[in-house]
């Protein structure tokens, strides 16, 4: 089993910063990914952006070139740095973490944290 804790969310004003944390436990194997979705009200889960254990990142058009993904593969521990935010971004920001065993796909996801950016 694996356990992600997020924290760092909060309310900020528009065109301010946000950096959420990611923190895992428990069995992750091999090479893995890690990442970011929200979730506003009445709107489906996205991704936000996700980073593998080599350090390959992935980024969605609307947070490009404002947020950045970072990872401590020592630590397990993933980052989002948010700046610039918007109202839009406005959202329960969820951690997860996806690798496969022996061919099988595994995710596990955190319990989200609520980041509310007023205008």
């Amino acid at each position: 089993q694996v356990q992600l804790v997020e924290s760092g969310g909060g309310l900020v004003q528009a065109g301010g910063s946000l950096r959420l944390s990611c923190a895992a436990s428990g069995s992750i194997f091999g090479p893995n990914t890690m990442g970011w979705y929200r979730q506003a009200l009445g709107k489906q889960r996205d991704l936000v952006a996700s980073i593998t254990s080599g350090g390959s990142t992935n980024y969605a058009d609307f947070v490009k070139g404002r947020f950045t993904i970072s990872r401590d593969n020592a630590k397990n521990t993933v980052y989002l740095q948010m700046n610039s935010l918007k109202p839009e971004d406005t959202a329960v920001y969820y951690c997860n973490v996806h690798f496969r065993l022996l061919g099988v796909p595994h995710d596990y996801w955190g319990q989200g944290t609520q980041a509310t950016v007023s205008s």
